[in-house]
């Protein structure tokens, strides 16, 4: 079974973001393992209704890189 790094996880959800929510800068603000899985906060800008909005994003990711839950919500 391969394990997935912090480096390999942080790409999985910058590309995950970049085409769920067609945003082209992704930040990444933390990184943890935490019970078997990587949990990832970060941010990334949005145009809603054309105005612009920073959405707040948590992405749960399993040891195989495996996108487990999504939650976002606007600042």
């Amino acid at each position: 079974m391969k394990v997935v790094s912090k480096e390999d996880v942080q790409q999985i959800v910058v590309d995950f973001v970049r085409e769920k929510k067609n945003a082209e800068r992704i930040f990444v603000s933390s990184v943890e393992q935490k019970d078997g899985v990587w949990i990832i906060y970060g941010t990334c800008p949005i145009n809603l209704e054309g105005h612009p909005w920073t959405e707040r994003f948590e992405v749960v990711i399993d040891l195989k890189g495996k996108v487990k839950s999504t939650e976002f919500s606007l600042l």
